[in-house]
């Protein structure tokens, strides 16, 4: 019983010290990224894979459903393209499986409209190819991402690093930073003044 607590006990610390080595300043243009897509009435995407997919439905989840703004704000229009099973397989039969993102996203994205992809390696093709169709599209392209990166780094604006190669705990840190972000646009939003009817 005891390996089995100093594993628990090793992989915890290491973990806590991963989150505490998360970057402020990053999360914080992340933050702005997203809270002008808001003030501009643009909509926030975020997508992944995995359990970066299990990430990004959650933090859209928190922020449609999460935040109320005072009366007369509008909310915030977020969607996961995670979340519809049927259209990701019909793209995913019919062209390819690194297509997913991308094509739902030209339904949707306009200038102006803020993109999270998340990637713990940073070279999942289908996030790849989203954040250039947004970028093309003339989206603001966010990121959180591990390792070193990957190809991702050179395609997002702005993206958060999590420093680790263990895929558990970039994928904890992720939920951590997820939670990070969200918290710092609910306050902003609920802080706005009312607007009269």
């Amino acid at each position: 019983m005891s390996a089995v607590n100093d594993d628990i006990g090793k992989y915890l610390e290491t973990t806590a010290g991963i989150i505490r080595r998360l970057p402020a300043d990053g999360i914080a243009r992340v933050v702005e990224a997203l809270w002008q897509a808001y003030e501009k009435g643009r909509m926030i995407f975020a997508f992944g894979n995995g359990g970066s997919s299990a990430c990004a439905s959650h933090f859209i989840e928190d922020l449609a459903k999460g935040v109320a703004p005072p009366a007369g704000r509008p909310r915030y229009r977020a969607l996961a393209l995670t979340d519809s099973v049927p259209l990701i397989t019909a793209y995913a039969n019919d062209m390819s499986y690194a297509d997913v993102f991308a094509e739902q996203l030209r339904n949707f994205v306009r200038p102006g409209d803020a993109v999270l992809g998340i990637s713990a390696s940073g070279n999942s093709a289908n996030v790849l190819k989203g954040l250039a169709l947004a970028n093309s599209a003339g989206a603001v392209t966010v990121a959180f991402g591990g390792m070193d990166g990957g190809k991702m780094n050179a395609l997002v604006r702005e993206v958060v690093i999590v420093p680790s190669t263990d895929m558990q705990q970039i994928e904890d840190a992720h939920l951590v930073l997820a939670h990070v972000v969200y918290r710092a646009l609910k306050a902003r939003a609920e802080a706005l003044d009312p607007v009269s009817p």
